[in-house]
């Protein structure tokens, strides 16, 4: 709740709280936030629930490889969807989906999935320049490194933990 109180308006911020025992609840009150403050709520991996909220839906990359039936006609009704990716396979999918937008990681490593080998910067450019999908760039992303995205050809950046920080920049 206090990230979303952090955000300009205009932003994305996509829920995961896998397993949370009051996930509904918690979701419902971001709902309120984010719509208050014009923020984009993006519900990661629950259609049903992101549909309940009238929110957007974020896909896992696994879940982007075994989407739901109803995915589709949900979003020929207006639904916003946003997938995750980790590789060029990831991208296709998304663009297949119909994605709005693909988040590429872990661009940098990153303290979230740290046994998880990240793209670097050369291999990310290729992968972005190759997408039908706008790429958004997520992990690792803090005050320096972002910086260094600076160049490349991406819709935008994402981030996890960079918010428990005070260095990134607005």
């Amino acid at each position: 709740m206090r990230l979303a109180s952090r955000l300009p308006a205009g932003s994305q911020l996509i829920f995961r709280h896998y397993g949370v025992p009051e996930r509904t609840a918690l979701a419902q009150r971001l709902a309120r936030i984010c719509r208050a403050r014009r923020i984009e709520l993006l519900v990661a991996g629950d259609l049903a629930l992101a549909d309940r909220l009238k929110a957007g839906l974020h896909l896992p990359d696994a879940a982007a490889a075994n989407p739901s039936p109803r995915l589709r006609l949900w979003r020929r009704r207006g639904g916003k969807l946003t997938a995750a990716a980790h590789d060029r396979l990831g991208l296709v999918r998304a663009d297949r989906l119909g994605a709005e937008a693909v988040l590429l990681s872990p661009v940098f490593p990153t303290l979230s999935h740290p046994e998880t080998k990240p793209l670097g910067l050369l291999a990310f450019r290729r992968l972005v320049r190759g997408s039908k999908v706008p790429v958004v760039a997520l992990g690792g992303i803090d005050g320096t490194t972002v910086l260094k995205m600076k160049s490349a050809p991406i819709a935008g950046v994402a981030a996890v933990g960079a918010f428990s920080s005070p260095r990134l920049p607005p």
